[in-house]
């Protein structure tokens, strides 16, 4: 009888070291298995989308001509038609043109270094762009396209920032930042604000800033 009740207080004694560490581990994992569910829950399918956009602001160079050959800063009103498809949450490629709606003198910039004032009548400037969303409201781009004018064409490069705000229903109003480098001929900076439609939506993620 004596050795019952040791061998059961021995017991005892051990079920009170193991508990607390089996409830600390039970809460454990409790708290990880919910957390990965509500995870699981926010984190919905990702659903490709098409986006079509439209802005207006100013093109501005430094690389401007007045009407006595003197350099300048001009600043050119333009319009911009965009096409995005995001085929990833963080990725897209698009389709963007810009439209300048004024005739105006530039420098080229000749490797000679010889200078050389040419005119651009309303000039159109497309570029296909790659796009890198890290967040739900900013889109970083890079692209390569052309600009087309009746004289002469030049090819380009173009790098964007977008910031966007969804407004509702896939519109969402957005301001953009570029910068275009014309191959051999002038280059420009842009800011402009728009607003766009996105089609085939995808659901809300949890990516936000």
């Amino acid at each position: 009888m004596h050795w019952f009740f040791w061998y059961r207080n021995k017991q005892l004694r051990y079920m009170e070291k193991i508990n607390p560490l089996c409830v600390g581990v039970a809460m454990a994992i409790a708290i990880i298995f919910f957390n990965a569910k509500a995870y699981a829950q926010d984190e919905e399918p990702f659903k490709p989308k098409h986006s079509l956009g439209l802005n207006i602001g100013h093109e501005q160079s430094f690389s401007g001509v007045d009407e006595n050959g003197n350099k300048k800063l001009v600043g050119l009103p333009y319009w911009g038609l965009d096409y995005n498809f995001q085929f990833a949450r963080k990725f897209a490629v698009g389709l963007h043109t810009d439209f300048v709606t004024e005739t105006f003198k530039v420098e080229k910039n000749l490797e000679s270094g010889e200078k050389e004032v040419v005119e651009r009548s309303f000039p159109i400037a497309p570029a296909v762009m790659g796009l890198y969303k890290p967040t739900e409201h900013w889109s970083f781009g890079l692209g390569m396209g052309a600009e087309f004018e009746k004289e002469e064409n030049y090819v380009l490069n173009r790098v964007a920032v977008e910031y966007g705000a969804e407004i509702r229903n896939g519109w969402e109003v957005f301001g953009v930042l570029q910068y275009d480098f014309r191959w051999k001929a002038y280059d420009t900076w842009t800011i402009g604000l728009g607003i766009s439609k996105a089609f085939g939506r995808q659901q809300k993620s949890a990516a936000a800033d």
